[in-house]
């Protein structure tokens, strides 16, 4: 199994906040020259690599001299707009002894859920990496609000390798890995060298972060390695803090867990509606639906709806939800949410009847959807 890594040559690497500072006293320099090290090393010998850096509110923290993570949307985007700065230079300053270019790429939700934005970034980190550039990439935190935020770094590192169809996904933290107990209150806790991303057993292993700089724990690392497996990337958590970590783990050496999934890759399209993370509203479909969409592969006709919450309109994303509230798919409607309303159990035949013309048979079209697992 760990051949998979030996063999990846695009490698997404992201590095948290509870590594990336020196007790909350500002950056670990130290670490940073190790893991650059390692990063342009790999790097030299063919691999591209895209690194998916936090850090910046904690090094502006520093900076501003403040103790406690602040709550205010206004004090956050300061203390990164400030921090960025420091972060970036650490990087830089350090791959530049390696002679390796870096470049800075700053990201938000709507980048991502945008799919001419979404196509603008593939295209910008695949040139990057033809050049030999490495990019440092991180959400864009000067500029979004808790409404846009993508939400936390695991998961922004996980569309990265999206966008770039990554082969290997690394999430360094300060814990060795996935264990299958809290090993912080049970010492008799095992490390899990392999998991399946998938498995509802693994998400529940999973606890909060710790860390009062971060704002992922582990399950948001599992998250986003069932996410990188849509694209069919494998994903391991392991200690940043361990000696080249990164060049062992290039090698085969069982460091960490290594997380993968069961499913098939998805294809681009289809991953590109998986990762979104907000839809702009829902529709209630019946146990009829629910087994067409399932075990038919079909599209969702609006006879099989029996509701319509949001107000969206046509081409944005909704989800599909039966009578329990759980959501069985999502896609891209035809219909705005005051059309669909007046479709609700009508047929394909009877659109036009109801509205005076037809934009499409189907409100959701199955080339449009994505099955929820």
């Amino acid at each position: 199994m760990r051949e998979r890594l030996t063999l990846g040559k695009r490698w997404v690497i992201k590095v948290g906040s509870s590594l990336l500072t020196a007790d909350g006293l500002g950056l670990d320099h130290e670490l940073i020259q190790q893991w650059s090290s390692q990063m342009a090393s790999m790097a030299a010998e063919g691999h591209d690599i895209v690194l998916v850096s936090s850090g910046s509110i904690a090094e502006g923290m520093s900076r501003l001299g403040w103790q406690q993570r602040p709550t205010a949307v206004h004090e956050l985007q300061a203390a990164a707009a400030v921090g960025q700065m420091g972060l970036v230079q650490a990087y830089e300053s350090v791959f530049k002894r390696f002679n390796r270019n870096t470049a800075q790429v700053l990201l938000t939700h709507e980048d991502m859920s945008n799919r001419r934005r979404y196509l603008n970034a593939r295209a910008t980190l695949n040139t990057l990496l033809s050049f030999g550039v490495l990019p440092i990439v991180n959400e864009n935190d000067t500029v979004t609000t808790d409404e846009i935020k993508l939400g936390d770094n695991d998961t922004l590192a996980a569309m990265v390798v999206s966008l770039i169809e990554a082969d290997v996904l690394v999430l360094l933290t300060d814990q060795a890995g996935l264990y299958n107990k809290d090993p912080r209150s049970h010492p008799d806790a095992q490390l899990l060298d392999k998991a399946n991303a998938s498995d509802p057993a693994v998400h529940a292993l999973a606890g909060p972060s710790g860390s009062q700089l971060g704002s992922g724990g582990m399950h948001t690392k599992i998250q986003a390695a069932e996410r990188a497996a849509k694209t069919g990337a494998t994903t391991v958590i392991a200690s940043g803090r361990e000696a080249d970590v990164l060049l062992r783990l290039k090698n085969g050496e069982h460091l960490g867990t290594m997380l993968t999934t069961e499913q098939a890759p998805q294809d681009a399209r289809k991953r590109w509606l998986s990762n979104q993370l907000r839809v702009s509203g829902t529709v209630t479909i019946d146990a009829g639906a629910v087994r067409n969409l399932h075990e038919r592969g079909s599209s969702l006709l609006a006879v099989g709806v029996t509701h319509c919450k949001g107000d969206f309109q046509r081409g944005e994303l909704v989800a599909c939800i039966d009578d329990q509230q759980q959501e069985q798919a999502r896609g891209l409607i035809n219909y705005s949410a005051n059309e669909t309303r007046q479709l609700l159990g009508c047929t394909s035949e009877q659109i036009s009847e109801k509205l005076g013309y037809e934009n499409e048979p189907e409100l959701i079209h199955r080339n449009n959807m994505v099955l929820s697992r």
